[in-house]
C-alpha cells in the first residue's frame, strides 16, 4: 500500500486487539487487489443515552486504488469484532469485483433478441418463436417471464434469451414486448 493504514475511531478508544485485528484484515485485502493504494477504517461507537450494552457498532472502511475509490459502510449488532469483520467481508467482495471487471472476467449476458410467436401447444406447455432470419425456436411455458404463457397469442412480438438445448435451440426467457392485457 502506497499510504500507511488510518484507523479513527468515534467516541471511544479502540483496544489493541481490534486495531490489531484492522491491521490483519487491511493487509488480507492487499491479497486480493496488489495494487491497493490506500485503507482508511473508521469505527463509530453507538451512541451511549440509548444504548446501554454498548452495541451496534459502525464500521465504514475506504479503499483507494488507482482512478477508482470503494466504500463500504457497516453496520452490526452489539459485537465489536463482528462489525469488523463483517465491514472487511463486504470490502473484500467489492475489491474482488473491481478486480474480476479489471480482469475483463465478469459475465456479459447475450441481448435479447427479437422474435414473433408462431405456434402455441398449450396442452403440451410449449410453443414455438419464430425469428427475423425464419428460424424456429422451442420454448417451455416455465421460459415465459411474468407467468404469461396463457396470455401469449400467435403473432405476438417477443424477446428472448436463446440456449443451446438437447434437441437445438431454445428459449430461456422469453418476455413480451407489449404490455399483457388482464
Amino acid at each position: 500500500m502506497q499510504r500507511p493504514l488510518k484507523i479513527t475511531s468515534r467516541d471511544f478508544d479502540l483496544t489493541e486487539a481490534i486495531e490489531t485485528e484492522i491491521r490483519g484484515k487491511c493487509a488480507a485485502l492487499e491479497t486480493f487487489y496488489a495494487r491497493l493504494s490506500g485503507c482508511e477504517v473508521t469505527v463509530h461507537a453507538p451512541a451511549i443515552k440509548h444504548h446501554r450494552k454498548g452495541g451496534p457498532f459502525s464500521v465504514g472502511i475506504r479503499l483507494t486504488l488507482p482512478g477508482k475509490e470503494l466504500v463500504v459502510d457497516h453496520q452490526a449488532a452489539e459485537d465489536l469484532s463482528l462489525a469488523v469483520r463483517e465491514a472487511f467481508d463486504a470490502a473484500r467482495r467489492q475489491l474482488e469485483d473491481y478486480a474480476r471487471e479489471q480482469r475483463g472476467s465478469v459475465k456479459s449476458h447475450e441481448p435479447a433478441s427479437l422474435a414473433r410467436v408462431s405456434r402455441l401447444e398449450p396442452a403440451l406447455d410449449h410453443g414455438f418463436l419464430e425469428t427475423a432470419d425464419g428460424r424456429e425456436i422451442y420454448f417451455h411455458c416455465h421460459s415465459v417471464l411474468d407467468r404469461a404463457f396463457d396470455k401469449l397469442e400467435v403473432g405476438d412480438e417477443v424477446r428472448f434469451v436463446e440456449e443451446q438445448g438437447e434437441q437445438g435451440p431454445q428459449a430461456s426467457s422469453v418476455i413480451l414486448t407489449k404490455p399483457v392485457k388482464h
